[in-house]
């Protein structure tokens, strides 16, 4: 990578020639094909990457193991710098999308280089913040997807039963039938049947059977919004996760501009001491 190539990449474009120069000698660079893995969720993070030209896409499993693209990078991006910084392992898949060329830089030249120049660093932590925000609202729609799927993992045969009555019980279908079934009941038994009617008026039998019905129904409908409950708290609880976790990045985030800041300050000092 050459520096006029180095300075389109974003992060690096404010880098002087010297500093920039520097990094150029610390990158190699690699071609790759689509549908090639650089790294997986779990792997160690030993390197980050710039893209010189193509597409790559990351994306992690979700617990129900269908797949969830993050994000799509192209040329200029960076990835798989979050387990430089923090030492930890890979949190989602790379995978080429589109043939490319990427710059690597290993983790001990990254943190050598970083330690270096605090502003690629600010600049570096600013676009994570971004990216921490973007995920932030990819998660917010899989978590409402996923509690449909894991409440639907666990239905029995009498939730959807409660399901579908309680939907037609509170319904006008369910009304206009009660209406004709009042009907065609005192019908059959004042004029149709008169000689063998089978519940004469003032239609007992029909109160019992009215009475049945709503003494089943109530329950039944109980039982259906029992179930929405449990939906609206598991809901719920994973907003709060996702939030939780999003919060306590950000504020990683914020402390690491702090301890950028003071070194940023206490170089500059340093600097004005000697001359």
């Amino acid at each position: 990578m050459t520096i006029d190539t180095l300075r389109q990449v974003p992060l690096f474009e404010s880098l002087d020639n010297e500093a920039a120069g520097e990094l150029c000698q610390l990158l190699e660079s690699v071609d790759s094909k689509a549908g090639t893995f650089l790294f997986r969720t779990g792997d160690e993070g030993d390197a980050m990457y710039i893209i010189e030209h193509g597409k790559v896409r990351i994306c992690v499993r979700a617990t129900d193991g269908h797949e969830v693209t993050l994000t799509e990078l192209r040329r200029g991006d960076f990835f798989g710098e979050m387990a430089l910084l923090n030492g930890q392992r890979r949190s989602a898949d790379a995978v080429v999308a589109e043939d490319a060329r990427l710059a690597v830089l290993s983790r001990e030249h990254f943190l050598s280089f970083m330690r270096g120049t605090p502003n690629v660093a600010v600049e570096m932590l600013t676009a994570l913040a971004n990216r921490l925000r973007r995920t932030d609202e990819l998660l917010r729609h899989s978590a409402t997807r996923n509690v449909n799927v894991e409440e639907a993992a666990h239905f029995t045969l009498a939730d959807r039963a409660a399901d579908i009555i309680a939907e037609f019980g509170g319904s006008w279908k369910f009304i206009i039938f009660e209406i004709g079934l009042f009907l065609l009941w005192v019908l059959l038994n004042t004029w149709l049947l008169s000689d063998k009617v089978f519940d004469p008026y003032p239609y007992v039998f029909l109160n019992l059977v009215l009475g049945i019905i709503c003494g089943l129904q109530a329950p039944i409908i109980m039982m259906s919004q029992n179930r929405q409950s449990h939906k609206d708290r598991l809901r719920a609880d994973l907003d709060y996760q996702v939030n939780l976790k999003n919060e306590l990045a950000l504020q990683e985030i914020l402390d690491r501009l702090k301890t950028l800041e003071r070194d940023y300050l206490r170089l500059a000092s340093d600097k004005m001491t000697k001359e």
